[in-house]
């Protein structure tokens, strides 16, 4: 109900407009009446009325007053102003004031109706206008820790675009940055034999654990960090200090962190955790250039667990590298590189590889060594993404053969020639081939549920769509996806639940028949299981 109080020193006006307004018509209610400003701020403040109306000439207090210091205190509400003919003009000089509209006494019935109505009408129209920015700011929170999480990554690889690196341009929640120093710790899950026996949902699950254990380990040391996961075993933590703290002290305390985290990977996820430290920057923008360094370290000493980029007497405040030709693999092209090999874009990958090396070769001398360690690198890449897809890199070249290859080459040259001819030779093997096969089978069973999930799909409906027997499909669906059909399907139904529920425009049980499910209770239980919180607690 629209609230509409009246401000008038003429008892008999007040009366006539509260009996003239149709307020079951118009929705609205008494809020009521004043007969000076002075007595009008009190009414206001007490009733909130959506609309108010008042007279100009008052004692006490104006009309046009008692709206000024209303407007002072945040009242929002809709002003109509009664003026008689004499300040009609002074009336409309107002505008500051934000008055809706003006009546005219004497007032007629059909105007006042008509001027209430148009007011009311605007009342509505913002209030929808508000529910709608609401929601849509509702799911920008919903939706925040995502896109923030794509932010992070996006710079700590150096892929954020120039223009994005200026001080204005930071998000707000990293302004603090400009204050601060930075540090990298660059996170390596060592490939051991449990490791590498893990399916690809193993290995999601390990990094979201992994992440959960290194931020509750660095919130006990530092202040302020932020965790950024990159691309298959690897992640940053990005740790942000005072500029004025002891260099000696952050020294210790990232020294300890590392030795905890190294400890707690052990003992929780029992997985080896290999850590560089990058140099310390007192500039935002080089936070990239410290991530470079941290996991060129873990490169150059793999085998240590705690690696660090600058000289234990140089403090950490100066960020002293090592001399000598370590060049590591730009993040950036560990991130390309992954993500052709990962979609299958095997040519992208070889020629990525190849600009690479011959890039590489501008660098002046390098030693065979060191060169050496540049292929394991890519070569770990190849094998990590390839695993990410289903596909183990051994068993198409056993990495003793290729290790033991590798001694064997010398310079940029013959590296080059060497790698175009495994690249060609796994985009060519049945591991490639029929893997591929499978892949755009499990794709195409995607796009059908992605389309048809509302229906009724059983996993022989799909086997029919892909002519091949239910529990082929089921054994290779769940190969190749880490989950069965039917999770896949139940996710892909409470997601767009999720997304249904959170328009507000359905009740739960129809939410439910949208997505697929006819038992209300069935879909509300399924639905906590995968979103933690009940359909219910979202409306």
């Amino acid at each position: 109900m629209w609230r509409i109080g009246i401000v008038d020193d003429d008892r008999q006006v007040l009366q006539g407009i509260q009996n003239a307004i149709p307020w079951g018509e118009l929705g609205a209610e008494w809020g009521g009446s004043a007969l000076n400003g002075r007595e009008g701020l009190t009414m206001v403040r007490d009733a909130q009325p959506h609309i108010l109306i008042t007279d100009i000439y008052m004692p006490v207090m104006n009309g046009l007053e008692m709206v000024e210091e209303l407007r002072g205190e945040k009242y929002n509400g809709k002003v109509v102003i009664l003026s008689g003919y004499t300040d009609f003009e002074y009336a409309r000089q107002a505008i500051h004031l934000n008055i809706s509209d003006y009546l005219l006494k004497p007032i007629s019935v059909p105007t006042l109706v008509e001027v209430l109505r148009k007011v009311i009408a605007r009342l509505a129209e913002e209030g929808n206008e508000r529910a709608r920015l609401d929601k849509m700011q509702q799911r920008l929170r919903l939706y925040a820790p995502y896109v923030e999480q794509e932010w992070i990554q996006s710079f700590v690889s150096g892929r954020l675009a120039d223009s994005l690196l200026q001080n204005e341009q930071l998000p707000e929640q990293y302004r603090f940055w400009q204050s601060t120093v930075h540090v990298v710790m660059g996170l390596t899950i060592v490939r051991d034999v449990r490791v590498d026996s893990f399916s690809l949902k193993d290995l999601k699950l390990i990094g979201y654990a992994l992440k959960n254990l290194v931020c509750e380990v660095a919130q006990e040391t530092f202040a302020h960090y932020d965790y950024s996961e990159l691309y298959g075993t690897y992640s940053a933590l990005l740790i942000h200090t005072e500029s004025d703290g002891s260099a000696d002290r952050i020294g210790r305390d990232l020294r300890q962190l590392a030795e905890r985290l190294i400890a707690a990977a052990e003992q929780y996820l029992r997985v080896k955790l290999r850590i560089g430290l990058g140099g310390t920057k007192t500039d935002w923008r080089e936070i990239p250039a410290s991530a470079e360094e941290a996991f060129r370290t873990t490169e150059r000493d793999k085998g240590a667990l705690w690696t660090r980029s600058f000289q234990p007497e140089a403090g950490v405040g100066v960020g002293s590298m090592p001399e000598g030709p370590m060049r590591s693999i730009p993040i950036t092209f560990y991130q390309e590189l992954a993500g052709a090999m990962k979609a299958r874009r095997g040519a992208e990958a070889a020629r990525l590889i190849d600009d690479y090396l011959k890039e590489f070769s501008k660098w002046g001398t390098t030693t065979n060594e060191y060169l050496r360690t540049v292929l394991g690198e890519m070569w770990a890449i190849l094998a990590y993404s390839m695993y990410e897809v289903g596909i183990v890199l051994d068993e198409i070249f056993p990495y003793d053969n290729v290790y033991a290859e590798w001694s064997d080459l010398v310079g940029i040259d013959q590296s080059r020639a060497w790698f175009a001819d495994k690249m060609e030779r796994i985009c060519g093997s049945d591991h490639w081939i029929v893997n591929g096969k499978h892949r755009e089978t499990v794709e195409a069973i995607i796009r059908y549920i992605d389309e048809h999930y509302a229906e009724d799909i059983t996993t022989a409906d799909l086997a029919e769509q892909v002519y091949l027997s239910k529990n082929y499909l089921a054994h290779l669906f769940k190969e190749m996806m880490g989950e069965s059909v039917n999770t896949y399907l139940t996710r892909v139904r409470m997601n767009k639940a999720r997304e249904l529920l959170m328009e507000r425009k359905m009740l739960v049980y129809e939410v439910a028949s949208k997505v697929g499910y006819q038992n209300v209770p069935y879909f509300s239980t399924l639905f906590k299981k995968y979103m933690g919180i009940t359909p219910t607690e979202i409306i």
